[in-house]
């Protein structure tokens, strides 16, 4: 019987997008569980992330990567392997969100920008992590996804188009390398308390209307959805792969 624990002693994880938010609580979730964590950001606060892990008897590095560019993210995955001797376990977090607007009046870079990190910033991590757990015969990636890889909300067409192209990759990746050893799945949060939506958060009005159809009524925080990020990386999960999983406090029970 598998131990009901989970331990990741002796297993690295590459993680983008921890310099604050959902990735930060993660990376300091996997390291306190005892896993190596790279770091990979534009973000120079990351550091603070590894300073802190580091501080608590942990182990991790960073490494500036922009993730939308092929070169750094290939470097990035070296580095794992380089720095740990093994690439176990991938979060791929990193993300934008556009400014708040009808379709019509989203400008074409907004819609780039959005494209190059959160979709062809997936593709080429999980590219780059593949290629290297399939050399291994072994691996789990979960990509962050969102709610609105689910559903449509207004005013936020290329998240919206961005987070569905998420949630068809890892479903895509998941079947091609489902006798491989390697498994990929996704989450799908709601709204989380972070740097990036403190602006909603702190306008009532703007609050308001996030929250209307919330049956909770409150955004989570960062370490309500570390949990399940650690959960599909362990052997507990082991036959879990090409999932999506909301973390939403029932929205989309609707």
């Amino acid at each position: 019987m598998k131990r009901l624990k989970l331990d990741f002693d002796g297993r690295a994880v590459l993680i983008t997008g921890a310099a604050t938010g959902i990735g930060r609580a993660t990376a300091l979730a996997f390291a306190a569980a005892g896993a190596a964590v790279l770091i990979g950001d534009v973000d120079a606060r990351a550091e603070h992330t590894v300073r802190d892990i580091i501080a608590g008897g942990g182990k991790a590095v960073f490494q500036k990567t922009d993730v939308s560019d092929s070169a750094q993210v290939e470097a990035l995955v070296a580095r794992a392997v380089a720095e740990f001797g093994s690439l176990d376990m991938a979060f791929n977090n990193a993300g934008l969100l556009p400014p708040t607007a009808p379709l019509a009046e989203q400008t074409e870079a907004d819609w780039a920008r959005i494209m190059s990190v959160d979709v062809t910033g997936v593709f080429l991590c999980l590219k780059h992590e593949l290629a290297q757990m399939n050399k291994a015969g072994r691996g789990v990636i979960v990509n962050t996804a969102s709610v609105a890889g689910l559903r449509a909300d207004p005013g936020m067409a290329p998240y919206v188009a961005a987070k569905h192209a998420v949630v068809g990759l890892t479903k895509a990746a998941a079947i091609d390398y489902a006798t491989a050893g390697i498994r990929i799945n996704a989450i799908a949060p709601g709204l989380v308390r972070t740097p990036m939506t403190e602006r909603w958060l702190n306008d009532p009005e703007m609050r308001e209307k996030v929250l209307a159809d919330s049956p909770i009524r409150r955004a989570a925080e960062p370490d309500d959805i570390a949990g399940l990020v650690l959960f599909l990386a362990s052997d507990l999960a082991s036959v879990i792969t090409g999932a999506v999983y909301p973390i939403d406090g029932a929205r989309t029970a609707h």
